[in-house]
């Protein structure tokens, strides 16, 4: 049924829609707008997420040599090329499996040379040719990432290459695009190694991306207070300002714990500090002037009120870094007071609370700002096939932590619909938003925006992170084109009253960028 609705959208999409919608579409389209910029990258490796991998963790150049008929450069005749040739950088580089599934052949194959198959479910076979050794024998099982041998010229080879082919019930398709529908595009970054996947479904209690959470980390050295000081029973009013806070800001109740026992013994001793912090947690007034919430809902922050302190805390741990592994969890520990035993000792009561885990997030460009205004747009062209990709996946299911090809969450939907049109996006929301600030974008206002913008949000990771994303649609109407949720799926929803009722809402327009721009600057 969807391949025949994706003959139909085009003409939903730029036909089927209000005459104003063109008109927006056009408006504002500059003579810049055509021209193609390099996009900017975050730094680091991208993390690898979902089932599927690329068959590199390093970087690497995708050749011209791809799927279809292609002149064979020893033969010297055109030939069916049934894979895409990639070549590690700086090569040769180890090559790895692209997802879960058992070595169903490992030796010589004809002018294959060395070739690695791996069969993994539904009749897929993922093949890996001309390789330099082979690391793995037939029948072994393997995971994503597992290494299979190294990148070579074995065969009828004229230099060091990966000759990468997906087979479906034994038939060759076109790698490129079959991966590109899983979320793991060829498209030559460099992909961190995998963790442990499961091929059937992504594990209870992951965010997006399939990041699982972590437990807080545990105490190190060295350690003051908690030398001496033995954690004290919690007040039970107290504690619930901590659990309180800890639920609005997806943070375990202990970590606030901690801060309260190291800080304050729970509220029993809130005199000022010989530095000036104040109040329950002691923040400084200066920091609170700009980390302080409202607790308690009287519509005011105040540094006195334990309610605002417990909740400032909280926000001022998120707003530092702490979902970022059990790295983060100490560098907010340490920019909440800049000492290492004081991590320690926070680290040391929060154990000692209980523990916890903490709901992790992605790899941030870690920018703040508006992004880059002197960046044209999208061109119109390349607006259409974002949205006329979007719309295509209409009545796709919604699972946390999916990739594609038929199920999603709102950050894969809106990184696959970029994908399209050669635009490489993080895969979180809060991610797509930072890169988009670090100079792939600008952010405009609410009622400026143009279809294609992307809307962001708060959800899931509490007030003071983006958790969700949507693709604009129809701005006149309000409607999106986005993974909503797992009961509503992927199709067109309305973000009106969003900007009033969210604590963050942000609209971001996309410039024209590309991984591998047509024009240049």
């Amino acid at each position: 049924m969807k391949k025949v609705a994706l003959l139909l959208v085009p003409l939903m999409v730029f036909v089927g829609v209000p005459l104003g919608l063109m008109l927006m579409v056009a408006a504002v389209s500059a003579p810049a707008a055509a021209e193609e910029l390099r996009a900017v990258e975050c730094e680091g490796a991208i993390p690898a997420t979902g089932q599927w991998r690329p068959p590199f963790q390093q970087a690497y150049a995708v050749s011209a040599r791809g799927f279809g008929n292609e002149f064979h450069p020893i033969y010297q005749q055109w030939r069916m090329h049934s894979g895409q040739d990639l070549v590690s950088l700086p090569g040769p580089g180890p090559v790895v499996s692209v997802g879960d599934g058992r070595v169903a052949f490992s030796g010589v194959m004809g002018g294959y040379g060395n070739v690695v198959d791996v069969e993994h479910a539904a009749g897929v076979v993922s093949r890996y040719a001309h390789l330099a050794n082979l690391d793995v024998t037939k029948g072994q099982a393997v995971a994503a990432g597992t290494r299979l041998g190294m990148e070579g010229t074995t065969g009828t080879s004229t230099g060091n290459h990966l000759h990468f082919e997906i087979r479906v019930n034994g038939s060759p398709v076109d790698p490129a695009a079959w991966m590109l529908e899983r979320g793991a595009p060829l498209n030559g970054k460099a992909v961190a190694p995998s963790t442990a996947t499961s091929a059937e479904a992504v594990p209870a209690g992951v965010a997006e991306g399939g990041v699982a959470p972590f437990d807080l980390p545990a105490p190190g050295t060295p350690r003051q207070a908690s030398l001496h000081n033995k954690p004290q029973s919690i007040p039970a009013s107290i504690k619930t300002l901590y659990v309180a806070a800890a639920k609005r800001y997806k943070i375990p109740w202990t970590l606030l714990a901690g801060i309260g026992m190291e800080e304050t013994n729970h509220g029993r001793n809130t005199a000022s500090s010989s530095a000036g912090a104040q109040g329950l947690m002691q923040f400084m007034p200066a920091t609170f002037a700009s980390m302080g919430v409202d607790g308690d809902g009287d519509g005011r922050a105040d540094i006195h009120n334990d309610a605002d302190s417990v909740f400032s805390a909280a926000n001022y741990l998120v707003k530092s870094g702490v979902t970022g592994g059990e790295a983060g969890v100490r560098e907010a520990l340490w920019a909440y007071n800049h000492a290492d035993w004081y991590v320690n000792d926070v680290l040391y009561y929060a154990q000692a609370y209980g523990g916890g885990q903490v709901l992790g997030g992605g790899q941030s460009c870690t920018v703040t700002g508006e992004g880059n205004p002197d960046l044209p747009p999208l061109s119109d062209s390349r607006t259409q096939q974002v949205l006329t990709w979007a719309a295509s996946q209409d009545g796709d299911s919604y699972r946390m932590g999916a990739n594609g090809p038929d199920a999603w969450d709102c950050s894969s939907f809106t990184q696959a619909t970029f994908a399209r049109i050669g635009v490489s996006m993080p895969r979180t929301a809060q991610d797509q938003r930072d890169w988009l600030a670090k100079g792939n974008g600008y952010r405009v206002q609410p009622g400026q925006e143009r279809p294609g913008d992307l809307i962001f949000y708060d959800s899931y990771r509490g007030p003071s992170l983006i958790g969700h994303v949507a693709v604009v649609w129809d701005p006149a109407k309000q409607t999106t084109v986005e993974a909503s949720s797992s009961s509503r799926g992927v199709g067109h929803f309305s973000y009106a009253g969003k900007a009033e009722t969210k604590a963050l809402f942000e609209i971001w327009r996309v410039g024209n960028v590309s991984d591998k721009p047509t024009t240049k600057a």
